[in-house]
């Protein structure tokens, strides 16, 4: 694994994100209710803070529950909501370990289909269809990893020249136009409630 992203737009964090498999799923996974950047520096500070180049899935499984939420609460905090991020990450971890020996590349490695894949990371915890589809996108568009039927399986988010999510940035133009994307989107589904 290995491409150049810009979406912690830190070069230490995005170089992270794109060697290590773990911290790209659990950069994924802490892109929710903080802005992108905040949440894809999360796996470079964690991976500090452990005293590691990189993010190892036992380690993280293995780690004291009481004291892993104060490890991602110390100044800057990993996220706006630590305590809950802490538990879901150790989940993430455990099910890797569970079910892939704690290797998360072997999620995708070898996957016959954009379908089974799909499947794969809607099984993990705190991936629900949509970060799972914008996952299987990045991984397709970023990092070549396109088994058949990948972009019908990401859905809108695996159109090509599209700028709807993470998976399409790669500088700050394209993180620009995602974010008009986006923005464009919370203004169209206020318009709609607003009308119910």
């Amino acid at each position: 694994m290995d491409a150049t992203l810009r979406l912690a737009q830190q070069p230490e964090a995005d170089a992270l994100l794109a060697r290590s498999p773990l911290a790209l799923l659990t950069g994924m996974l802490l892109d929710q209710q903080v802005p992108m950047e905040w949440a894809f520096t999360g796996p470079y500070t964690i991976a500090r803070r452990l005293g590691a180049d990189d993010l190892d899935a036992q380690e993280i499984a293995a780690y004291d529950p009481e004291r892993f939420p104060e490890l991602l609460s110390e100044k800057p905090a990993v996220h706006r909501y630590p305590g809950s991020m802490a538990k879901r990450i150790q989940q993430l971890c455990q099910y890797l370990v569970e079910h892939y020996d704690g290797d998360a590349a072997a999620l995708w490695r070898d996957v016959p289909t954009g379908a089974e894949l799909l499947k794969r990371l809607n099984a993990l915890p705190g991936y629900g269809k949509q970060k799972s589809q914008i996952f299987l996108a990045l991984l397709g568009k970023r990092f070549g990893v396109r088994p058949e039927g990948w972009r019908e399986a990401a859905g809108s988010y695996g159109e090509e020249g599209s700028y709807r999510s993470v998976a399409d940035i790669t500088g700050p133009e394209s993180l620009d136009k995602v974010r008009s994307y986006k923005q464009q989107m919370k203004r169209q589904a206020k318009a709609g409630g607003a009308g119910s």
